[in-house]
């Protein structure tokens, strides 16, 4: 048996060496090597709830499959920890985990939860992979792109590239895929007109929102300072006259 020291609260797994070994390469080095004579191991960094999940993997050989979409926050925590342990077995039974859901639900995987997977993985992560070529499809067979998703790929290089490579591979025949060459130019025309007046639209919102906060714009402001110092020049001239007849 060896002991698993996990969380901010060191809580303490005592788990069957053999198992946890077999199944992770991570854990093989640790407690197989040559000069190792090491029957405990700290994860000062990981969670106690994910861990308990892997533990009841290794035991039963299962992934509860999400009942809802907020459950996906637990299975994807248990798959960060599966990539960092490499377990090969438990890196796919999430997978299938994950692919299932979004099958079942005719859903696509949201903005947030694929982020966050691309902040916490390598390039090469089978998440990413997976989670990109949903979003590659849903982009291209969708009406538009939703501008959080725009927002997205223009801040993030990264799943721009991902996602263009992945539509690479699908290798559309000739004929399905429009030809610019070939077509008429007033489309692009009207498109990029219609993005002018939309953005220019947009800022004439914000110029708006730039006026006074009692709705009195610039100009009417000068208008009322151009009259304050005018009848403070008529009040000047006054008082002199006042004072020449005296």
């Amino acid at each position: 048996m060896v002991d698993i020291y996990v969380g901010e609260e060191n809580t303490c797994w005592t788990i069957h060496e053999k198992l946890l070994c077999h199944r992770s390469k991570f854990f093989r080095n640790i407690f197989y090597s040559k000069n190792s004579k090491n029957s405990r191991y700290g994860l000062p960094d990981e969670s106690d709830e994910a861990f308990q999940r892997l533990i009841g993997w290794l035991y039963s050989d299962y992934v509860a499959p999400p009942k809802e979409e907020k459950d996906l926050t637990h299975i994807l925590d248990l798959y960060l920890m599966a990539e960092k342990f490499e377990i090969k077995k438990l890196i796919l039974d999430i997978l299938e985990a994950v692919r299932k859901w979004y099958h079942d639900t005719d859903s696509w995987p949201n903005l947030r939860r694929v982020q966050y997977i691309y902040a916490n993985t390598e390039l090469e992560s089978p998440m990413r992979q997976l989670l990109v070529q949903c979003v590659a499809r849903m982009l291209v067979l969708g009406d538009g792109m939703p501008a959080h998703w725009e927002r997205a790929l223009r801040a993030n290089g990264q799943l721009s590239v991902d996602i263009i490579l992945t539509v690479q591979k699908w290798h559309f025949e000739p004929q399905n895929v429009p030809d610019a060459r070939q077509e008429s130019v007033e489309p692009i025309m009207e498109a990029a007109e219609e993005k002018i007046t939309i953005k220019k639209e947009e800022m004439g919102e914000d110029e708006e929102e730039e006026q006074l906060p009692n709705g009195v714009d610039h100009e009417e402001e000068d208008e009322e300072e151009n009259g304050e110092e005018q009848e403070q020049e008529e009040e000047g001239a006054t008082k002199e006259e006042e004072q020449d007849e005296s």
